[in-house]
């Protein structure tokens, strides 16, 4: 995770963070009137912006999306303590996807998500990515919210977890299509960016590792926490401590596989 700091000493990565930040919310307030969960969801086409630019923009984009997110709350009027855990979770939206792509053993293609060849692959590996994604962010939304007394773990992660991965899935591979070469012939992807040296040196079998513990982590926290624990009970409240936790930590430890496979 040490990446997500280190990528502070680049003006072209602090560039990037404003760029997704301001598209991010762009999308986002025009949407806040059509509300899911008064309130706390709704309609969100922006989703498909956070599992792609982690792609492309890596760090950049996980801070990006995570102020983004925060800008949309302030100027579309759902400014709430609960946006402290949208801002987390709109960090790991983002984050999942450049730590997983490439990591995930035989469910990676092995090709940079460019959706030119290996096509089936690659759209496997991609869901799978987006899956983890929504559920670690929805989960630790409704964490928060589930803490504060503000709504619900179960209905906030199933709308959140819902809406993420329905547009992030649908979309995402078809904007990837289009603007992953463009991109890449600017220069922007975070692998051409950032110095090498501040990007993390984690061997092959620790980042799989970590790979497929966010996997479990996501699933598991958002299953049980959906279907097993009651809203507001003492069960809620330490299984999600004990998600986010062990999200934060397989952060620090895990590396990305990525920067290896764009050539």
């Amino acid at each position: 995770m040490r990446e997500a700091f280190t990528m502070w000493r680049d003006t072209r990565m602090i560039m990037l963070v404003a760029v997704v930040a301001a598209v991010y919310a762009a999308i986002l307030v025009p949407f806040k009137a059509f509300q899911i969960i008064p309130g706390f969801v709704s309609v969100r086409p922006a989703n498909v912006f956070p599992v792609i630019f982690g792609l492309m923009f890596g760090p950049a984009a996980a801070w990006g999306s995570a102020i983004g997110n925060l800008i949309g709350d302030i100027f579309g009027g759902t400014l709430s303590p609960g946006s402290i855990f949208g801002f987390v979770g709109n960090f790991f939206y983002a984050m999942v996807g450049y730590k997983l792509w490439g990591s995930l053993g035989p469910l990676s293609s092995g090709n940079e998500p460019d959706f030119r060849s290996n096509t089936g692959t690659q759209l496997a590996e991609y869901v799978v990515i987006a899956a983890v994604a929504s559920a670690l962010t929805a989960s630790t939304i409704a964490w928060g919210l589930d803490t504060l007394g503000l709504a619900p773990f179960p209905a906030i992660s199933i709308s959140i977890g819902v809406n993420n991965f329905l547009t992030s899935a649908i979309l995402g591979p078809i904007l990837l299509f289009l603007l992953w070469g463009r991109v890449k012939d600017l220069g922007l992807l975070y692998p051409d960016v950032m110095r090498s040296e501040d990007l993390p040196d984690v061997g092959t079998s620790r980042t799989q590792l970590a790979a497929y513990g966010f996997l479990v982590v996501a699933f598991v926290w958002i299953a049980v926490g959906t279907f097993v624990a009651p809203p507001g009970s003492t069960f809620q409240l330490v299984l999600g401590a004990v998600g986010l936790v062990l999200a934060f930590a397989l952060a620090a430890v895990s590396g990305e596989r990525l920067s290896s496979i764009v050539s």
